[in-house]
């Protein structure tokens, strides 16, 4: 009854506040993630506002002035450090954990500043290609969509290049060649309208506001992470306020209309965060097609709280999707459809984790998480032969649906022998269930002579597989500048029943405390898209899969960095890298062929089998950072990546890739101005600018596509021809409004996204219907909007 007194309470909005803002959270070892006791926490402007952290590390810092504010903390024999840039306001408290790592030599008097807590990632194991990330980037940044995946594009190595998905490429790799993990568990692509084997979307069902800060990994990974040769997004999902309820009303272009709810949860410290979103881009116009796109989709984390038995947690995302293209509802230039088709698209995502966490001692821990996940979607293609004509006949051309399963467990053991010694071991086992289906009538013959092309079932697959993934490493701080992690990574993949063993190892070295050079080395696998492990192929009348014993994908990976702190809250960064991959599959007869180039399109081949694995590829580039935390105001990131990326099919032909762009830059910028006679409201200005080099793509072979009746690509020249550099200005603008007297905070916003109207190229491909060639152009000027209302 007392609780929802306070629900009450809250949303009628009777209970008045002064003008501050709330910090809380947690204090912890960064080493052994135990609790620290009795560190001092303090507000930077102001050293007379302060606490400590109590006997579960907790604390809770009050009556801080609202705008941007940054706490220093410290405790005897651990290194001080700092988190800036945070946004105080009435509407929400602040919500933190901080890891404090041990001094070296505790007999040294020197004091050691780690900076900002941003500054560097959160696993403990990674040194190098590592870039942590918060969650009021997500929504900050011009021209994000609050989508994290179009915020890692910001980064170093990104690219995207595509207005209308959220495929990342890493330093050239296929966007197939990322993981994601949720809470430590990997899950299938967390987006609306993403189909099997894919790892993006046109919309991302990722909830930013139920994330905590988070790391992305672009190249030798530390030893926990397999089954990738790309990147890793490590996400974690945030806990809830432990103290009061708090909600949050919002509505955006892109996200939709959503509502979250968090607060405490029973009387052991527990808590809860869930949020719902209906998304309405259809509605707006801005969805980039005429036809109308539907989404949804809920978050939640549930934290039981300690007890006896270890502290369990449950977390999930659950998403649903769909879209109709009618041919004769849509524009001729929709880059999502055709006039002489009638396509039905839906798709489904779900992710469930129960997780507990046993502390062992006062040093280790045990962290086990159970979980499931399932991705869904199905693809309906009804083309018009005979288009226009008297005998115009409509015809099913594509059937796919695709269910997929998987039973996730793992456990992670993590020990701090001593100051110096870090050992962390873990086992991760998957079992995947996969029903795939796919029947189309797409470059078959017509042998039953209909008239029309057969309708052939090309995947016909039920049944499973499971991937094991043990793995040891550990991290040494041979002194107080050298530090050294090492590590070991296995995996088991049942289809081909291939073992491998893959070292990892990162070093460390702080020349002084301005100036660190690092080195990282790593052996990685991956499974072949499954899509195209479970082609089938007519073999003597029957349908084989003449693809399910293709080698794992080997990537070894190699990194030379060089950090720098220019000046206070500014760093630069410079990061050199080469990538030498090989076992990637391929046609067995000469060809340009190989499963390096899958991934640049929504679908996968559906015409190549019989691969042998032995194609080859390379990536190579050199990254620049530059970057201002936010602090007086302000904020600035500029990155530049210069790669090159190429691959050799079976007929041993070194051609370029076609996610080698051979440049990407960004500069971005924001400034905020305290605004009101009070300066308690923010008016904030945003800009973004990107640049890239086109993707390579096939030219298409006119003559034999006009003979065929249907789209040749002239393979013999594959990827031989570049779009245009990809160009795109944005510009934002926000204003924060606090309450003068009550917990309440409002947020509005508009987002000018390629203010200059470039059209970038989205595709150049074959029209059946004029038997030419026709270009395809991105989305051009496009405002985004959105207002938030927390209480």
């Amino acid at each position: 009854m007392k609780n929802i007194i306070s629900i009450v309470l809250s949303l009628l909005g009777l209970i008045s506040y002064a003008q501050t803002g709330v910090v809380r959270g947690k204090i912890i070892d960064k080493q052994s993630e135990k609790p620290i006791v009795g560190a001092l926490i303090y507000l930077a402007a102001d050293e007379s506002i302060q606490t400590e952290s109590d006997s579960e590390g907790s604390f809770r810092l009050i009556n801080i002035p609202l705008g941007r504010q940054s706490i220093n903390i410290s405790f005897t024999g651990y290194e001080n450090t700092s988190v800036s840039d945070l946004d105080v306001t009435t509407g929400k408290d602040n919500l933190l954990t901080v890891s404090l790592i041990e001094k070296f030599n505790t007999l040294d008097e020197i004091v050691v500043t780690s900076g900002t807590n941003k500054a560097k990632p959160l696993n403990k194991m990674a040194l190098v290609s590592t870039k942590q990330f918060t969650t009021e980037e997500v929504t900050r940044f011009a021209g994000g969509r609050s989508d994290v995946a179009r915020l890692v594009s910001n980064f170093a190595g990104v690219s995207t290049g595509d207005d209308s998905r959220n495929d990342i490429v890493v330093r050239g790799n296929s966007p197939s060649g990322m993981l994601w993990r949720i809470e430590g568990m990997p899950v299938p692509s967390p987006n609306h309208f993403s189909t099997l084997g894919t790892t993006g979307g046109p919309v991302s069902a990722l909830n930013p506001n139920l994330l905590a800060n988070s790391d992305f990994l672009t190249s030798a990974f530390p030893a926990e992470y397999g089954n990738a040769i790309a990147g890793v997004f490590d996400l974690g999902f945030r806990k809830g306020n432990p103290d009061e309820y708090e909600y949050m009303i919002s509505a955006g272009a892109y996200p939709g209309l959503e509502f979250m709810a968090e607060g405490p949860l029973g009387k052991k410290g527990g808590s809860f965060v869930a949020a719902a979103r209906y998304g309405f881009v259809g509605i707006t116009g801005l969805a980039g097609t005429d036809a109308q796109p539907n989404y949804s989709d809920i978050s939640f984390n549930v934290d039981f709280g300690k007890s006896k038995l270890g502290n369990f947690s449950v977390f999930g995302i659950y998403g649903v999707s769909d879209i109709d293209f009618l041919g004769d509802k849509i524009d001729k230039e929709d880059p999502f459809a055709a006039q002489d088709e009638d396509s039905y698209v839906t798709s489904g995502f779900a992710s469930f984790g129960l997780k507990h966490n046993l502390e062992i001692g006062s040093k280790s821990y045990l962290k086990t998480i159970v979980g499931y996940s399932n991705a869904n979607n199905s693809y309906k293609n009804f083309r018009y032969y005979n288009y226009g004509m008297p005998t115009e006949n409509r015809l099913p051309f594509s059937d796919i649906k695709n269910d997929e399963n998987r039973f996730t467990f793992s456990t992670l053991f993590n020990s701090k022998i001593n100051k110096k010694i870090t050992f962390r071991a873990g086992l991760l086992y998957e079992n995947y269930t996969l029903d795939a289906k796919m029947s189309s009538r797409d470059r078959q013959q017509d042998s039953d002579g209909d008239g029309f092309p057969d309708f052939v079932p090309l995947i016909n697959n039920n049944g499973n597989y499971n991937v094991v993934q043990p793995f040891a490493q550990g991290q040494f701080r041979l002194t107080e500048k050298l530090t050294f992690n090492a590590g070991i990574h296995g995996q088991y993949f049942s289809i081909n029943e291939q073992f491998v063993f893959e070292p990892r190892t990162a070093l460390s070295y702080a020349l002084n405390p301005k100036n660190t050079v690092s080195f990282g080395f790593g052996i990685h696998h991956q499974s072949v898209p499954v899509p195209i492990l479970f082609l089938n192929e007519f073999v003597n009348g029957s349908q084989v899969q003449t693809n399910k014993n293709l080698d794992l994908v080997q990537s070894q990976h190699y990194v030379l960095g060089y950090d720098v702190r220019l000046a206070n809250k500014w760093r630069g960064k410079v990061e050199l890298y080469y990538q030498d991959i090989s076992k990637a599959a391929v046609e067995s007869f000469p060809s340009s062929y190989s499963s390096l180039t899958e991934g640049a399109d929504f679908g996968y081949s559906i015409d190549k089998t019989s691969l042998v694995s032995k194609g080859t590829g390379f990536n190579q580039g050199i990254e620049f950072t530059v970057e201002k935390f936010f602090s007086e105001g302000y904020y600035a990131l500029f990155t530049t990546s210069l790669f090159e990326s190429k691959y050799k099919g079976s007929d041993n032909i070194e051609r370029n890739s076609p996610f080698n762009n051979g440049y990407v830059i960004n500069l971005l910028g924001g400034k905020e101005f305290k605004v009101g006679k009070a300066k308690r409201n923010v008016f904030s200005i945003d800009t973004k600018f990107t640049t890239a080099g086109g993707r390579y793509y096939t030219p298409v072979d006119l003559a034999a596509s006009n003979n065929a009746g249907y789209e040749i690509r002239d393979d013999a020249n594959a990827f031989s021809k570049q779009y245009d550099a990809y160009l795109r200005l944005d510009v934002k603008f926000g204003i924060k409004l606090n309450s003068k007297t009550k917990k309440r905070f409002h947020q509005f916003y508009i987002d000018l996204q390629n203010v200059t109207n470039n059209t970038n190229v989205f595709t150049r491909e074959y029209n059946r219907l004029t038997n030419s060639v026709n270009q395809k152009d991105q989305i051009g000027f496009s405002p985004d909007f959105g207002y938030k209302f927390q209480f």
